[in-house]
């Protein structure tokens, strides 16, 4: 028997335990489609046209040879008026024409709807990531960025549905998809979001992702007013296990237009290697043949980037580079990009956040689709790739970058009242058309919950019941809109016939169509993305920048102040001119100008009083007197410890800033030498500023003090705490006064 193989050493047990390790990665294998770019079976770009335009080869299979999506797309997906020139344009001509600003959108979307698959598709592959990130700034369809939210939870419930809808709402999202865990409970599911959605604000757009038929019914109803899942495949095999066709396909895309229903269809790099059916083929080439096809069938926008198989994608070399050049493509292609980032595609931070910055950085019509505003566990597409925990990173990244990422900070005040609103709506439409009641107790949970965990009192066959009434009754959006009218929520009323109003205009069927938040459209046509280098396109306003930076967590140097005075307290006390010591066990504690007049609390939590107490305590378990003057000639904490040395009779002394940083200073040695330092000041304990003066006092009786440690921390120490830093270093320089010298302390113990 073979010995087992030794363990392995620390630094690798310790880096196999990283969350980057639950990640699948995969050896390139284009045999079963584990490839992004360029497999060696992906066909050569070309297309030759035969009499009257009949095209006899496109990308080296003959007319003959052709499958179901060969045969669409020729009929229905190129330009042949452009085609010839399109087709004979060098790939490197046409990639640097995608990235030069000076190259205008118009032109290269003219060149690339004359291109079949596999040309478009050779000439993204070219781009590198930060091309990849101009080529979307320029190529997308709308101006202003956009974002798409899940809302979903484990139980349908209708009333915390409809709160995590205001909620969303709120923070920005413009489109809300929600779906369920059970298939009956999904017109229920539909008007409880609606609803929901139309609290926390007017002109977003709902979606109730289930079967093709049931969505196509409960749109035709009014009670959803888009549509994204109409999948598209890039082989013929995939088609024919779903039983379907591109034909079908464009079926469906016309019933949903002639009702007035937004509707864009879903691709996803990976989707066919994992139904087994990549032919192999490169991810990127079947992808671009998705996306001809959704141009060909007539949708006004994709939804891909990976999507449900973006693990699948990521997990081979350049795989998430591809994701990005599959948003490109459909950019290029003149359609509405709704660029994925909404299935979790690895258990790491850095990995996650690093598929979406760029796309974030260089805006789309949609940066998610599918931004999970629940929390992971509610999630019943699946965790996202950002959920609600992530919810303020992200506005913090907006915030870095002084990017638009479509969502903006919500407060705790304005988030309470939508939730409570929306329950009310909800419990009033529902009771109002007898679809179902809700118990007071039900309703503080849902308004209260973070997640459907929270809401125990949820009976989970009321949303069923209320489906089966709706299927039956045959009820319709405009039933709900008479039913949040008679009882008293005229504007939710008003909000939801606006949209339904707008599916009669049938404005919102243009390409990347969204309302703001005055019901206007915003679309190619009415906000067409006009980027053309530097100094073009779209900027925030000013009161949208000023929208995005106004984070909940940001500190003024007044709020710090006010946080400061609270803590103002009459226990030390200036008593004189501090003069020179001449008792040998004497140890003066010499704190900064702001101390005892402005700032009273440390970084660590301590106050400055209690902080002192311990260090004079430690100094008097030595035997040592501790006397306290404060230094108002600088806040220089060398030079504060050096001038409290220099009065000392021991010629020991401690320098003490009012954010709890501290050292001891012998009066012989230079300002920034110092016998010990605690540098890191949020993490000085009571017993740690004991211990400094406890080595103080040793110190000063000529002692061999036992050295103390900084404290171990992975804490962004940094992060956390230098804006706060920079507002105390600010109240103490003001605080600073050469004339006023240095002054003896009292302090109440």
């Amino acid at each position: 028997m073979n010995a087992p193989s030794p363990e392995p050493i620390g630094r690798f047990r310790f880096m196999d335990a990283q969350p980057v390790n639950l990640d699948g990665l995969a050896v390139e294998d284009p045999r079963l489609g584990l490839i992004a770019f360029d497999s060696p079976h992906d066909p050569a770009p070309s297309l030759v046209l035969g009499p009257e335009d009949t095209v006899l080869e496109m990308d080296s299979r003959p007319a003959a040879e052709f499958d179901v999506l060969d045969e669409f797309i020729a009929r229905h997906g190129l330009d042949l008026d452009v085609a010839a020139e399109a087709m004979a344009l060098d790939d490197v001509a046409f990639a640097q024409m995608v990235v030069d600003p000076q190259t205008l959108r118009a032109e290269v979307l003219r060149l690339a709807a004359g291109m079949t698959p596999a040309k478009l598709a050779r000439g993204l592959a070219l781009l590198r990531p930060v091309e990849l990130g101009m080529a979307m700034t320029k190529l997308r369809a709308r101006r202003t960025p956009s974002n798409q939210a899940h809302v979903t939870n484990r139980s349908d419930d209708p009333l915390l549905l409809a709160a995590d809808a205001a909620t969303a709402a709120a923070y920005g999202f413009r489109e809300v998809e929600t779906t369920v865990p059970v298939l009956g409970d999904a017109p229920s599911n539909a008007v409880a979001v609606s609803i929901g959605a139309a609290v926390g604000a007017a002109g977003v757009l709902v979606q109730c992702s289930v079967e093709e038929a049931a969505e196509l019914e409960m749109g035709m109803r009014g009670l959803v007013s888009y549509a994204e899942t109409v999948s598209l495949y890039g082989t013929e095999q995939v088609f024919v296990d779903g039983d379907d066709t591109p034909w079908s396909k464009a079926f469906l895309t016309s019933g949903y237009a002639s009702r007035g229903i937004k509707m864009r269809v879903t691709s996803g790099g990976g989707a066919e290697a994992l139904m087994g059916a990549s032919e192999g083929r490169s991810m990127f080439y079947l992808e671009a043949r998705c996306v001809a096809l959704a141009r060909a069938i007539g949708a006004q926008g994709v939804q891909n980037g990976g999507i449900d198989s973006a693990a699948v994608a990521s997990s081979v070399p350049g795989g998430v580079r591809s994701l990005m050049a599959e948003n490109v493509m459909v950019m290029a292609r003149n359609l509405e990009a709704c660029t994925g980032n909404d299935a979790l595609m690895s258990e790491s931070d850095v990995r996650r956040t690093s598929r979406t910055l760029p796309i974030l950085l260089a805006g789309s019509d949609f940066v998610c689709s599918g931004f999970g505003s629940i929390q992971r566990y509610d999630n019943m597409f699946g965790p996202s790739q950002w959920n609600a925990e992530d919810i303020d990173d992200f506005l913090v990244i907006q915030r870095d970058w002084g990017i638009d990422g479509g969502l903006r900070t919500a407060g705790e005040r304005q988030v309470a009242g939508v939730r409570t609103r929306a329950v009310a709506a909800v419990r009033a439409v529902y009771r109002y058309l007898g679809l179902g009641d809700f118990t007071d107790e039900w309703a503080a949970q849902a308004v209260d919950a973070a997640g459907s965990k929270d809401v125990p009192a949820a009976d989970l066959m009321t949303p069923l019941v209320a489906a089966r009434i709706i299927r039956e009754t045959g009820l319709t959006m405009l039933d709900v809109v008479t039913a949040l009218y008679e009882t008293g929520f005229e504007e939710e009323a008003g909000r939801i016939l606006a949209l339904l109003k707008a599916r009669v205009a049938g404005d919102y069927l243009q390409t990347a169509a969204i309302f703001d938040e005055s019901s206007r459209v915003l679309s190619l046509v009415t906000d067409p993305n006009d980027y053309a280098g530097p100094g073009t396109g779209y900027f925030p306003t000013a009161d949208r920048q000023a929208e995005i930076n106004a984070v909940r967590q940001q500190r003024s140097v007044d709020d710090l102040r006010a946080e400061q005075a609270a803590y103002r307290s009459g226990a030390l006390r200036a008593v004189g001119s501090a003069g020179q010591g001449a008792d040998p066990r004497e140890v003066v504690i010499g704190v900064s100008p702001a101390v005892g007049r402005e700032i009273w609390l440390t970084l660590s939590g301590l106050t400055v009083v209690e902080a002192l107490g311990e260090l004079l305590a430690g100094l008097e378990e030595e035997g040592c007197v501790g006397r306290i003057v404060r230094v108002n000639g600088t806040i220089d904490l060398g030079l504060i410890g050096l001038t409290a040395a220099r009065l000392s009779g021991s010629g020991i002394g401690i320098g003490l800033q009012g954010k709890g940083t501290a050292l001891i200073h012998r009066r012989d040695l230079p300002p920034l030498a110092n016998l010990e330092l605690y540098s890191v000041a949020p993490s000085v304990d009571a017993s740690l500023y004991r211990r400094l003066g406890v080595n103080a006092g040793r110190h000063a009786k000529g002692a061999t003090p036992e050295p103390t440690r900084n404290p171990y921390s992975d804490e962004a120490i940094e992060a956390r705490y230098h804006t706060k830093v920079v507002a105390l270093v600010d109240i103490e320089r003001r605080c600073s006064d050469p004339d006023r010298g240095v002054e003896d302390l009292e302090v109440d113990r």
